[in-house]
């Protein structure tokens, strides 16, 4: 009987962390470049026939007996957690500082305390020294400055120096002009021309890091691949969040619901089973 309060208790708590999940989704229902996470779940008998083989415990053992208790191991867990990369819906703001990405794969290259980290948003402003910056002042790299580094986790000096009285331009790969506003002459930028924008052959493996950034792993740093053309960058729009707040909200809604039936039938446990299963072993005793 205390299997199926196990099971239940599980249960509840794998919802709960899913409901962390969506809510953090809704949360950034308007942050640019955001994109939605989910969860996958399972339960311990499918990770246990995941990793049989490397289990230090014999078949047809009474070890694996009481490691494999079947309703135990039918306990439901969050076995995966995942980003949805799906590009989300483009606003046009007529801002020069804005851009967005139309390749689902593709990445602005900044430059914090940390070291490098990516992102979608394309919402840039200019920092107190002039250079093009996230609106949290973590410098947007150029093409050049990114070759120039050497190591994930330094930062990396350098960046894009915006010029006073001229207007930043970009063609669909990222090569950056200046325009005099008042001669309307054309220059190419002084610190390499062109925005640092990436690709990775397994973007499965960038992992969120806050201020809407991602971290790839270094040690996989040689699936990171610099663009040079067809990236599909558009000047003066952003791109939106990925989050549908209507399927998001469904899955609250239902999610809510599971969690109030596992406590009611944990509730049913406590309050009707456990006594009466208490008091027939008793009188048997």
């Amino acid at each position: 009987m205390i299997n199926g309060y196990y099971a239940n208790t599980g249960g509840m708590v794998t919802q709960i962390n899913r409901l962390d999940v969506i809510s953090n989704n809704l949360a950034n229902l308007n942050t640019n470049g955001f994109k939605r996470d989910d969860v996958v779940i399972g339960d311990y008998l499918r990770l246990y026939k995941e990793t049989q083989d490397t289990l230090p415990i014999k078949d047809h053992t009474r070890a694996a007996a009481q490691y494999q208790n079947r309703n135990l191991n039918r306990v439901p867990n969050i076995s995966e957690e995942y980003t949805e990369f799906q590009i989300g819906a483009f606003a046009e703001t007529q801002n020069p500082l804005d851009f967005a990405l139309q390749n689902p794969n593709a990445y602005f290259v900044v430059s914090t305390p940390d070291g490098i980290r990516y992102t979608r948003d394309g919402s840039f402003v200019i920092d107190s020294e002039g250079f093009l910056s996230t609106k949290e002042g973590f410098r947007v790299l150029s093409r050049a400055s990114l070759g120039e580094a050497d190591d994930e986790d330094s930062q990396v000096d350098g960046g894009i120096m915006m010029n006073a009285g001229m207007q930043l331009e970009a063609d669909k790969n990222g090569n950056l002009t200046f325009r005099n506003l008042a001669t309307e002459e054309i220059g190419i930028a002084a610190d390499g021309g062109a925005l640092a924008i990436v690709s990775f052959d397994n973007p499965k493996y960038l992992k969120k890091v806050g201020y809407n950034l991602y971290k790839y792993p270094k040690e996989r740093i040689q699936d990171r691949i610099t663009n040079t053309n067809n990236i599909g960058l558009a000047q003066g729009y952003i791109e939106k969040s990925n989050v549908n707040a209507v399927k998001e909200m469904t899955a609250l809604i239902e999610t809510n619901r599971l969690v109030e039936m596992y406590s009611r039938a944990m509730r049913a446990y406590i309050d009707d089973f456990a006594p009466e299963a208490i008091g027939k072993l008793a009188v048997r005793a």
